[in-house]
């Protein structure tokens, strides 16, 4: 049963269906464009999800068929009318930055499920994710450049790490529409489907990761984000740090237990 979280704000809801958490920009009347109440909503969402242990997997979508359109800077400069959501924004720091997925991700995997535009911010937010469904309709891209703006997102540092450098110059120096289709081509993106279907695809693979042994999961995400600009040597040396705790855990043991009896495993994350 899919239960909205009070963590929600007026332009962002927050909803959790078992170990599934939906979170869903929620603007349509200006294409899913960022606001200050968006924002603290995506910032709030992201500490739940890491510090709640029954939560192992996440989905960020975007309402009524469009991801988001980027930064609306006179909304953001705004006073949001909600006092909870004033006072999200004087206690979480840098709550735009964390809200953007620039700092303090998940430690959980997120998936984005993405149709229609997901321009400017949109890709900043794509970028700052682990898996990328994306409608066949849909529009990618960086527009800063062309606007005489930066990508304060972090996708100047993050894109070419992803995608390589040619790739991501193409898409930064440019500031061109990029095609679902392109995306793929590039590695920037995991998987097509048609329009109207990206949440549900995305829904997929969350169920697919939340039958994984949790432990297992978190280790091999925290991993590659703790050594990704390390040598092989000292990288080896942090994943078995990481890895000997998951091999010797009850989910390992159950896991080995199922595999021989031939059922489904039950993971508790311990």
């Amino acid at each position: 049963m899919t239960e909205r979280l009070p963590i929600s704000t007026e332009h962002c809801t927050v909803e959790r269906d078992g170990h599934v958490v939906i979170v869903t920009m929620n603007r349509p009347e200006a294409r899913n464009a960022l606001s200050s109440s968006m924002l603290v909503g995506l910032a709030d969402a992201w500490t739940y999800i890491s510090d709640t242990p029954e939560v192992r997997v996440a989905i960020l979508t975007g309402a009524e068929g469009t991801f988001c359109a980027g930064a609306d800077l006179k909304a953001m400069g705004q006073q949001p009318s909600d006092p909870r959501v004033q006072e999200r924004m004087a206690q979480i720091p840098n709550f735009h930055w964390k809200g953007l997925l620039r700092e303090g991700q998940p430690t959980k995997p997120l998936i984005c499920a993405i149709e229609g535009y997901a321009v400017a911010g949109g890709t900043e937010l794509l970028v700052g994710t682990d898996l990328r469904v994306v409608a066949e309709g849909a529009t990618l891209g960086l527009y800063e450049a062309k606007r005489g703006l930066f990508p304060m997102g972090g996708s100047a540092i993050r894109l070419p790490r992803q995608i390589g450098y040619a790739n991501a110059m193409d898409i930064l120096l440019t500031a061109r529409s990029v095609t679902p289709r392109e995306a793929l081509a590039m590695g920037l993106i995991n998987k097509i489907v048609p329009d109207g279907q990206a949440l549900a695809a995305a829904r997929e693979l969350a169920d697919q990761i939340a039958a994984c042994g949790p432990l297992a999961v978190q280790g091999i995400l925290r991993t590659y984000r703790e050594t990704q600009h390390l040598s092989e040597e000292d990288a080896l040396k942090i994943s078995d740090e990481i890895g000997w705790p998951v091999i010797g855990s009850e989910d390992a043991k159950e896991g080995s237990r199922a595999f021989k009896e031939k059922r489904p495993p039950v993971y508790h994350g311990k």
